[in-house]
């Protein structure tokens, strides 16, 4: 149990701990130890200052950090304080407030940003409006909601700028879409702050409820933060000014997402007298891994100038390997990994860093064959998978019965004969019978003399008996019981591979319930769901014996051992669209200063010579970046480069000039293999080097035959 002990702080830490009163900016470099920083503040307030616990808000982006910090916080000081990410708290306020905006209840449904996609494309086509506008629109409502702004406010202010005609179409579809959310009682991701943020300003009493409430309130990575979630600061910090913010703007990589490290420069000029420390002493890396840190970032020019250093030894040297191509690349990972797992690691000691989730195919087959266990993030989420989306939807109407969102989703799964013509002859049929929802109206007497009833006469009695006993039993038997009571487990009954995936993720959704059960006591449906569609990429991450395999933004605030940070190519990265803007490219540097300080004690940079992307192979050129990491400068000793291997005729990569390699397999032979048993070779690679194998008990598997260590199976005699 962590003691509240402030002697193991050092003295900026120190220094911004006790400066209490007004605003304080803390900028923190990667590894400073802000989260420790954060905890000791909030127990200090409590315990030196004699602060209620109710008195204090702390607000953090992701909520692996907010579990960190409130265990932290728990084992040093007790008390009911509130920390949460800023969507979790704005879901808590709205349950309690939102019933002031008119067609609005607390049981709203959060929809995904998959779901948003999907109601855009049926508005065009209902209007006549081409398909490919969909991704142009939804770039539109996104600026709408990042800045905060009134439909007609924004698109007036962009009309200029733009086809005129296009344009108020764009705004038609845009308020059709946010009625289509009022009339389900539903609220997509960037609604929560729109709305809390409306809530404040257009009803001071629930504001000053809040703001004469917490009197201290404490912001993490104040760098992530939009326009909304900005104002929302300022609005809850207008009654005792007492503001305390961590950031570093040289980790901002969420522009795309409305992020806006600026806000820091802001802060200054928005209140008076505000105090700034810096945080440069880093406890996570070595001297050689933050030097290549600091030589990159600081060739950005929107900074605060500070400068990472460390008491640490210099560390490993970083090493560069220059690749032949991507075969070669995945395969000097996967070998470095056994050397140093070999050497004591553990799988969970390693991460393999991406710009793009498309770059992960070679990098899978290398780890596949040296048999190392890996999980990739920063792809497909769980909760994003067809099944999991659709038992989503069904516990999503017992708590919404208005969501018509949801129940569309689930309303002809599995398959009763309800297609798009019978939905919306329903729709209008519970319009004509007086009632607010097709849901209300499935359970009315009236609907029994619909010609759809005995389609769906299983469904509303499955739906009837579940919300009685939803109150009276536990959220896993619960699910259980919609999934059987649904008729979901049979949908995905079937022995194939497929089938055998989704009954498995279904099982998994099951355990997920147990785990919360257990962890969230009194826990709701209603709670269970919106931490679902709250969840972030870095909350999947746990070290449990594998590799992670990730995109850079899945694993900010993440630290491992070793890292791989893949595909350092003009192009790749940075990517070729950021080349031309100094806005964006500096943000590609920054998400190359966030993928370097991740690691501890090593890391490893490659590149290729030839990638194959895109359906084509084409010669690449390394990195600006790597230039700027000074890897040929003299006074950098402590870099080593690795040269490419002189390649002989039975390596595993071959240019197109090379023989095409012969494994001596062929399609439809039985093979067996020390990790994944027996199978059959279904398809092999035109160049022979992967084969797709059809394992008994695995499903199907590539891996690289000339390293997977396979035998024959004879055929029984």
């Amino acid at each position: 149990m962590e003691k509240y002990d402030i002697s193991g702080l050092n003295e900026e830490q120190k220094r911004a701990l006790f400066d209490t009163e007004g605003v304080v900016l803390v900028t923190a470099g990667a590894g400073s130890g802000k989260t420790r920083l954060l905890t000791h503040r909030i127990c200090h307030l409590i315990l030196d200052k004699h602060i209620s616990p109710y008195n204090i808000l702390a607000i953090t982006f992701t909520n692996k950090a907010t579990n960190e910090m409130k265990t932290r916080v728990e084992e040093m000081c007790s008390g009911d304080i509130w920390i949460s990410t800023f969507h979790s708290m704005c879901v808590k306020i709205l349950r309690r407030e939102i019933d002031v905006f008119s067609g609005y209840n607390q049981n709203f449904t959060i929809i995904t940003e998959t779901d948003r996609d999907r109601i855009i494309k049926d508005i065009c086509k209902e209007q006549n409006v081409e398909e490919d506008e969909v991704s142009k629109i939804t770039k539109h409502l996104d600026n709408i909601k990042n800045k905060g702004l009134d439909v007609e406010e924004y698109f007036n202010s962009v009309m200029e700028f733009g086809n005129r005609v296009n344009l108020t179409i764009y705004a038609r579809i845009i308020n059709m879409y946010n009625e289509r959310l009022r009339t389900n009682n539903c609220l997509d991701f960037d609604d929560l702050l729109n709305k809390t943020y409306l809530l404040f300003k257009n009803y001071p009493k629930i504001l000053n409820k809040y703001a004469e409430r917490f009197r201290y309130v404490l912001v993490d990575e104040f760098q992530d933060t939009n326009l909304v979630q900005y104002r929302l600061i300022k609005l809850l910090t207008s009654v005792w000014g007492n503001l305390f913010v961590v950031g570093d703007e040289d980790q901002c990589i969420y522009s795309w997402r409305g992020a806006n490290f600026k806000n820091i420069f802001d802060l200054k000029n928005d209140y008076q007298d505000v105090k700034i420390y810096k945080l440069e002493r880093n406890y996570r890396s070595s001297k050689n891994i933050l030097n290549i840190a600091n030589n990159v970032i600081s060739n950005n020019t929107e900074r605060l100038d500070k400068s990472l250093w460390t008491e640490k030894d210099n560390g490993a040297p970083p090493v560069v390997y220059e690749a032949f191509d991507e075969r070669d690349e995945a395969m000097f990972i996967a070998r470095e990994i056994e050397n140093l797992v070999c050497q004591g690691y553990s799988y969970s000691d390693f991460a393999i860093l991406m710009r793009l989730n498309a770059l992960s195919r070679p990098i899978e087959e290398g780890l596949l064959s040296f048999e190392i266990p890996y999980k990739l993030y920063g792809g497909q989420k769980f909760y994003e998978r067809a099944e999991i989306k659709i038992l989503l939807a069904y516990l999503s109407i017992f708590v919404n019965p208005n969501d018509g969102i949801s129940l569309e989703k689930v309303i002809n799964f599995p398959k009763r004969g309800i297609g798009d013509v019978a939905i919306k002859n329903l729709n209008q049929e519970a319009q004509q019978s007086g009632y607010f929802s097709l849901l209300s109206y499935m359970l009315s007497n009236k609907f029994e003399f619909s010609k759809y009833y005995s389609k769906l006469e299983t469904f509303v009695k499955a739906y009837v008996k579940n919300k009685e006993v939803l109150d009276k039993i536990s959220l896993s038997e619960f699910v259980k019981g919609v999934v059987k009571d649904f008729g979901i487990g049979i949908a995905y009954a079937g022995k194939d591979e497929e089938s055998v995936n989704r009954q498995t993720n279904i099982d998994s959704f099951i355990v997920s319930i147990e785990e919360y059960e257990k962890d969230n006591e009194n826990a709701t449906l209603e709670d269970y769901l919106a931490m679902v569609v709250l969840r972030s990429d870095q909350d999947d991450i746990e070290g449990d014996g594998f590799v992670a395999v990730s995109t850079i933004h899945a694993v900010k605030g993440l630290e491992f051992k070793v890292v791989f940070v893949v595909a350092l190519e003009e192009g790749v990265f940075p990517l070729k669209r950021a080349m031309d803007s100094r806005s964006e490219l500096e943000e590609e540097r920054r998400l190359m200063y966030v993928a370097v300080t991740r690691a501890e004690e090593k890391i490893y940079l490659t590149h290729v010579s030839k990638r194959y992307m895109y359906g084509k192979s084409n010669y690449q050129s390394e990195s600006r970046f790597l230039k700027e990491l000074n890897i040929v400068d003299e006074r950098t000793p402590a870099l080593r480069k690795v040269a490419i291997p002189e390649r002989k005729k039975d390596d595993f990569f071959l240019d197109d000039k090379d023989e095409i390699f012969e494994s001596g397999y062929k399609v439809g032979e039985r093979v067996f293999h020390q990790r994944f048993g027996e199978g059959e070779i279904i398809e092999i690679s035109p160049d022979g080097f992967v084969g797709k194998i059809d394992f008994d008990d695995v499903g199907v598997k590539e891996l690289m035959l000339n390293v997977a260590k396979l035998e024959r199976v004879k055929d029984d005699e």
